[in-house]
């Protein structure tokens, strides 16, 4: 560290005076913020707006008061500057839900920290373009923090994702609702770091990886708080989705994916996670929701999280050291990665009203949020925001020019100037790219509303639950020659579920008519 440097850290360590937000955080005795439990401490964040300072030691005027905080995150924990998560609380220790600099009130947040990632924008550009396309991404807000008198740098203020109305809409799921329509929704899963406590393991194995497994980590409701009931009704969605995927007929239109998928979702998922080729988005963090049957029942990708290692050049494995802007994101299992990936965007793509319905909403999100203005005029606008607080992150953390956190191909720039020019110039590229090489056809007629039906588990033995994207009048169950062996009369909304312990073991027809006019069928193994 150079001598000027050294003086601006210990000048930041007396007082720190900011132009963006500010947060102070104060532990009982200075006592450092623990991995784990949360250690409860004071926090100040202080805003008094556009071109005035805020001063480490002025009152909160946007929040004052109790918080649980620790360190969080896996790799990035490992680094000089922290991340951290906290929660906001009452004087009784209980969570406080209030709105953090213009962000709806909820009790859960993140401070991201930015030392692998020096242009302080990877995860926020993430989120901006997801919500762009018209989905939910943690929002952001960039802010500086002081830890115990100790200036730490800029972080990135983040919604921690979670159940809510005002972050993944979907609807709550008790420990009592186990069953009907309140049995269907909301669930938040992942694939992620695990453990056996935590998760279940698909019995779909990678194509070219049959020694491999992939897990699905519990989220909402948590791995110690889920029913037996909701872990066997999650667990038997997924499954039943991942056997039709990897059947002949996984691209009827009627009963193949699109049953179980929002294809929208997973289609703007896609296009994110390829065009800032992140090497994360299909094996870590990568999130997944359901709600209720009645609110529509489909399987969400999304909201996208952790994409510091995302928008660069990086020495994992060869898709991703690239340095023409080229590669599939979602080929990562051609390397030997952990944890492993499900194989759903492989599989889809090998369904081309699929890879026409991409490239049809790629080429339109290149006209919008995807646009080079758009997408520098973001970029330019949260540089200009930080400002003065540039200066003051790299005294604190003496990194540009160096070789830290993600291990990138290339030279690494000595200035942030140098390093905003690499950044634009690798998603430039990058684009280009993609313009040239993704796959589908612009002019096909993609497919129109049809009525989807879901039976699951398929086999089955005691229960069948079933489920339509339209609002059901009557189920009948029949054998293969039209008896009627049983019927399910005014059917409350689109889901119901069946007892069928006296059905001996054979293949088995189930008709759904629906309340709109006509009728869907399956066929139903019972074993």
């Amino acid at each position: 560290m150079t001598m000027i440097a050294l003086l601006a850290v210990l000048e930041l360590s007396a007082q720190v005076s900011s132009d963006i937000p500010l947060v102070v955080i104060e532990t009982p005795g200075s006592m450092s913020i623990p991995d784990e439990p949360k250690l409860t401490a004071r926090m100040r964040i202080i805003d008094h707006g556009p071109g005035q300072l805020n001063r480490d030691t002025d009152p909160g005027n946007v929040y004052d008061g109790a918080v649980g905080i620790e360190i969080r995150g896996s790799y990035s924990a490992s680094l000089p500057q922290k991340p951290f998560g906290f929660e906001t609380r009452d004087a009784g220790g209980e969570n406080l839900n209030v709105p953090l600099l213009g962000l709806p009130a909820e009790n859960d947040w993140i401070l991201l920290a930015n030392y692998n990632d020096k242009s302080f924008l990877r995860n926020a550009l993430a989120g901006h373009i997801f919500r762009q396309m018209g989905h939910y991404a943690p929002r952001t807000r960039h802010v500086e923090v002081v830890v115990n008198g100790s200036y730490e740098g800029i972080y990135v203020l983040t919604e921690k994702i979670k159940r809510d109305k005002n972050r993944v809409d979907i609807a709550t799921l008790n420990p009592d609702e186990n069953s009907g329509d309140e049995l269907t929704g909301g669930y938040i899963f992942k694939n992620d770091y695990y453990t056996e406590a935590d998760s279940w393991v698909s019995a779909f194995p990678p194509f070219t990886r049959s020694d491999r497994s992939v897990y699905f980590v519990f989220s909402y409701p948590k791995p110690d708080e889920i029913t037996e009931a909701q872990r066997q009704y999650i667990q038997a969605f997924v499954f039943s989705y991942e056997q039709v995927l990897h059947s002949a007929g996984f691209a009827d239109p009627q009963r193949g994916y699109r049953a179980y998928l929002d294809v929208g979702s997973f289609i703007d998922y896609f296009i994110l996670s390829e065009v800032s080729r992140n090497v994360d988005a299909y094996k870590k963090s990568r999130f997944f929701y359901k709600d209720k049957e009645s609110n529509g029942g489909l399987l969400h990708s999304g909201p996208p999280w952790d994409y510091d290692w995302a928008w660069k050049d990086i020495w994992d494995c060869p898709i991703f050291a690239n340095t023409d802007g080229s590669g599939w994101a979602y080929q990562v299992n051609q390397c030997d990665v952990w944890p492993t990936p499900p194989v759903y965007m492989t599989r889809l793509q090998e369904d081309p009203s699929f890879t026409s319905a991409v490239l049809q909403r790629y080429e339109s999100l290149r006209q919008s949020c995807l646009s080079d203005a758009s997408l520098n005029a973001y970029i330019d606008s949260v540089t200009n925001f930080l400002g003065n607080a540039l200066q003051r992150h790299y005294a604190r953390w003496d990194i540009l020019g160096k070789a830290v956190g993600a291990p990138e191909v290339g030279a690494i720039p000595d200035t942030f100037e140098g390093e905003m020019r690499k950044f634009k110039a690798w998603i430039h590229s990058r684009l280009a790219w993609l313009d040239r090489n993704m796959p589908g056809d612009s002019s096909e007629p993609l497919p129109g509303d049809v009525p989807l039906l879901r039976l699951f588990p398929n086999p089955a033995v005691d229960l069948v639950h079933v489920e339509s994207s339209e609002l059901i009048d009557r189920i009948e169950l029949c054998s293969l020659t039209g008896q009627v062996l049983l019927r399910e009369e005014r059917v409350p909304g689109r889901a119901a579920t069946l007892e069928i312990p006296s059905l001996r073991q054979g293949i088995y027809l189930v008709h759904v008519f629906l309340n709109g006019g006509g009728r869907v069928s399956a066929k139903l193994l019972v074993e």
